[in-house]
């Protein structure tokens, strides 16, 4: 008979891609009402697991059991109709449409377009705590309210079993308890969450049980009172859990990169940046904090030149780079790690090599004369993939057939080969695993202590005060004052980051 306290059972997955095996017979038993939480470096397979479990892929060998019935899933469709639904580290909202408009979307079958779906929204968000309300724009949420849409679009569609990709990734603290809140109702309901993260002190807060991957294969299943963080990254890649934190001042009075007086202007509202001034020394990291949509993505695009400000000035060393092409500010010496990788950091249809030109095609050893030097760059692009430890077959896969971390490792490799003066690194560490993450802030604070200049912005608070020299925090596209990052705490500036506080009354 089977299990009745068993909501999804994994026995014996395995999956094979061309040169390397994601999967080797994973065996994972997740039981009904709880969080089971799946931790794993990156290329771990974690990935490729879940979405063999929501039917995005088909395993080569194993089985799959659903509430006690094996099933066999050719699509997402058979898995939100064996009842499970996955919410993505990447939001899948349209912003110009209504809350009630992006959680039907697909689904009017169920409950139609107008007062039974909004009567069906309302119901769920209210059982729940969810706190969404049908009529809101999307636009005009943050980025935990989006998430809770996303919660809501899959329970909508009758979901009773939940995968969470990094759902804190992108959340200040506040946020954070808001969503282990929500995950505690969910449970009390009889809902199972199968929750994917890198950040093991949130994985031994918040779920009942852990299972760590390692190259494929499960490792072990624990739970949370019997473990450590340190020993959990033990179990995923045989090593002590990293910290971020920055040894001795390296930072100079030479000015690296100023932004004077630089504003953004809206056309239907307030400014997106607002008289916006900011410094960076050489060999000093300024880390900006703030919650999603309060402008840093802006402040990156107009000192990248993505974006012409509406007024201001930008100046690299003695150089005024207000009106300059993104060319020729990368020519000049400014690093780029963007914070969407697909969208401006990759071609996901490329190969590694060509990847690695990207952004740098102007530049050696990727030119020679006038022409692609291919021999070269791909030379060099074994150098990275060996150097910052690219997991990865050949470096003439293309670059979607990689881990997300191991993605954000190539692009790293590819911006510091160019001895950057100034690196823009928007959520440098985002989506990796603990090895990865520490490798990446090891790349930071060698290149800091040789002089670089480094604007971090990061949604992750003990990252921005353990690499920053001094952190700023945006919100409705204004700078406060500095933080100290010896004496602020993640609270503060997470209080900071929603308006929740001022730095007088931290003081």
């Amino acid at each position: 008979m089977p299990d009745t306290d068993v909501a999804v059972e994994l026995h014996g997955i395995t999956k094979r891609f061309p040169g390397v095996v994601a999967n080797k017979d994973i065996e994972i038993v997740v039981r009904r009402g709880t969080v089971h939480a799946i931790v794993g470096e990156n290329g771990a397979g974690k990935s490729t697991l879940m979405k063999i479990l929501y039917g995005v892929q088909k395993p080569d060998e194993g089985s799959i059991t659903v509430n006690g019935q094996q099933q066999s899933f050719s699509s997402p469709t058979d898995a939100i109709k064996a009842g499970i639904g996955m919410v993505f580290q990447h939001f899948m909202l349209a912003d110009n449409f209504t809350v009630l408009e992006n959680v039907v979307l697909g689904a009017e079958q169920l409950h139609g377009i107008g007062g039974a779906a909004r009567q069906e929204i309302e119901r769920i968000s209210s059982a729940y705590g969810l706190g969404v309300r049908p009529g809101d724009l999307v636009a005009d949420l943050g980025v935990g309210a989006r998430q809770r849409v996303e919660i809501l679009k899959v329970l909508y569609r009758g979901a009773k079993i939940l995968i969470l990709d990094e759902p804190t990734a992108v959340l200040v603290p506040q946020e954070v308890d808001e969503l282990f809140d929500n995950l505690a109702g969910l449970k009390a309901e009889g809902l199972t969450v199968i929750f994917i993260s890198h950040k093991l002190d949130e994985v031994l807060k918040v779920a009942d049980e852990i299972t760590v991957i390692r190259r494929g294969t499960t490792v072990q299943t624990v739970e949370p009172k019997g473990v450590t963080a340190r020993q959990l990254a033990e179990l995923m890649v045989g090593s002590e859990l990293p910290t971020p934190q920055t040894e001795e001042s390296t930072v100079t009075d030479r000015v690296a990169l100023q932004v004077k007086d630089a504003s953004l202007g809206s056309a239907t509202g307030p400014k997106v940046l607002d008289h916006i001034d900011l410094t960076i020394h050489a060999g000093e990291v300024l880390g900006i904090a703030g919650v999603e949509g309060n402008g840093q993505a802006e402040l990156v695009e107009i000192i990248m030149g993505m974006r012409d400000a509406s007024s201001g000035v930008i100046t690299f060393g003695d150089t005024d780079i207000t009106e300059w092409h993104t060319r020729e500010i990368r020519e000049a010496g400014i690093g780029y790690i963007p914070e969407d990788r697909h969208r401006h950091g990759l071609l996901l249809d490329a190969p590694l090599w060509e990847n690695r030109i990207l952004g740098h095609q102007t530049e050696e050893p990727n030119i020679k004369g006038f022409l692609i030097d291919g021999k070269d760059a791909k030379a060099d692009t074994q150098r990275i993939v060996e150097q910052y430890d690219v997991r990865t077959p050949s470096i003439f896969v293309t670059a979607g057939s990689l881990s997300g971390g191991n993605q954000q490792k190539l692009i790293i490799g590819r911006e510091m080969s160019h001895s950057p003066k100034v690196l823009v690194a928007a959520h440098p560490t985002r989506g990796v695993d603990v090895g990865a993450q520490a490798a990446i802030w090891d790349h930071i604070r060698e290149a800091r202590r040789e002089g670089l200049g480094v604007l971090l912005i990061s949604a992750d608070l003990d990252e921005l005060i353990g690499l920053s020299d001094t952190i700023r925090v945006i919100l409705r596209g204004r700078l406060s004052d500095e933080f100290d990052p010896d004496t602020v705490t993640a609270e503060q500036l997470g209080a900071a980051m929603t308006g929740a506080d001022t730095k007088e009354e931290q003081a």
